[in-house]
């Protein structure tokens, strides 16, 4: 067996026993977690620091360096979720339908655990975390395999988290971490079959998009979001300015933060003017079509064809000009990857058709498209947006990460 295997089959011995460990046993070990954390926070800290000085000096763009860094403030909202976590209902075990058959079989539906749940992401060691968090809870153990960016901050976060749990009597296999960072161990990470029952990939369109070609265990898709804002003829174009820099400046380098503006001919030179202003506070690049060039002149640069498809990541913006809301409809399901879409219109027929019409996850009506979030949707935190259709769709809490079994009762019944 390799390393991994064995990582593998110690986590899947441990699913057979989180699965029944109860929900006061669950919420027992994430207190412990949330109060380790807190204790401790300072070796985390310096772990990261370590991270955050290599990332610096290989070049890190400052977006990313944003993802990677911790603060107080940011453990401080990490242990929050956490505890929102413990708080939130448990979904193993609840009966979601219970019917008598004409033969006296008593038939009902009942939710279960995925069983061990692999998750590969970036430079992000709050996911670190959120995800031991919400597996824990719904009665999913976790293999974590995180970037080589975050390895010092993501080996001594999990230590701590499994001290927790093995503190509360709860296996510390519950929740483990790929220590080897190579591609080689992604690879096959992503084909340990018999031992892994879902993966789901966390991070950038070209990780997300390699792990569904190449993984042979099943996968959910999360997180590609080339989102947009499409500014109809009929907007408030003041709320649609804020609304634009909220959605691409708050933090650049998330999923749900947009990517392209769209805006209606007849009123996007007026536009412009109102949200340029704004985006130059944070110095966004413009890559515009020829109709948005000729308004914004040197301010923007030529965009390419694969500009519409890029998920930036970073301070920069595609702007193309679009005829009717129809046209932008059209657009948006051509190059968006199905995450969130926002229309800013006074007009509600419009509104509506764009919520008919746009195929995505999240489909919003004159607000951000940063509010894709399992803490905003009120699902307490969330593993990933879900941007496919079977299974899940949206941000994945809780009811998400677990699945079904039918129990039946029968007396002495016979087919």
């Amino acid at each position: 067996m390799t390393a991994l295997q064995q990582q593998g089959a110690a986590a899947k011995a441990a699913a057979y026993v989180l699965a029944t460990a109860g929900t006061a046993k669950k919420n027992q070990a994430l207190d412990a977690i949330a109060e380790i954390l807190t204790a401790r926070q300072d070796e985390w800290l310096a772990a990261n620091a370590q991270d955050v000085t290599a990332a610096r000096e290989a070049g890190m763009r400052p977006a990313m360096l944003d993802r990677l860094t911790l603060t107080p403030e940011r453990i401080a909202g990490i242990v929050e979720g956490v505890r929102q976590v413990a708080a939130l209902p448990d979904p193993i075990g609840q009966v979601t339908k219970m019917e008598t058959r004409p033969n006296g079989l008593i038939i009902g539906r009942r939710r279960v655990p995925l069983g061990v749940i692999a998750i590969i992401f970036e430079a992000r060691p709050n996911v670190t975390v959120d995800a031991a968090a919400l597996c824990l809870k719904s009665g999913n153990v976790c293999i974590l395999r995180g970037g080589k960016e975050a390895i010092r901050s993501n080996r001594c976060v999990t230590a701590l988290m499994r001290e927790a749990l093995a503190s509360v009597g709860l296996r510390s296999d519950c929740i483990s971490l790929v220590q080897d960072t190579s591609h080689e161990t992604a690879n096959e990470l992503m084909h340990l079959d018999g031992y892994v029952d879902v993966l789901i990939p966390r991070g950038g369109a070209g990780l997300i998009r390699a792990v569904a070609k190449e993984a042979s265990v099943p996968v959910i898709r999360t997180g590609e979001g080339v989102c947009h804002v499409y500014i109809d003829g009929e907007a408030d174009l003041d709320m649609g300015a804020s609304i634009l820099y909220n959605a691409k400046c708050s933090r650049p380098s998330v999923c749900n933060a947009a990517e392209c503006v769209l805006i209606q001919e007849d009123v996007a030179r007026a536009f412009l003017e109102k949200a340029i202003p704004l985006l130059d506070q944070k110095h966004v690049e413009l890559r515009c079509d020829e109709k948005a060039l000729e308004i914004v002149g040197e301010r923007g640069i030529p965009a390419m064809e694969s500009d519409w498809d890029t998920e930036y990541d970073d301070y920069i913006l595609a702007v193309h000009i679009v005829k009717d809301a129809g046209e932008a409809i059209d657009f948006i399901n051509q190059h968006g990857t199905g995450h969130s879409e926002s229309i800013i219109t006074k007009n509600y027929f419009t509104a509506q058709h764009f919520l008919d019409a746009v195929d995505a996850a999240a489909v919003y009506v004159n607000a951000s498209t940063r509010f894709t979030d399992g803490g905003e949707f009120g699902l307490g935190a969330e593993i990933g947006i879900s941007t496919q259709k079977m299974h899940a769709r949206g941000p994945m809490g809780l009811e998400e990460l677990t699945s079904c079994k039918y129990v039946i009762y029968g007396e002495g019944q016979v087919r």
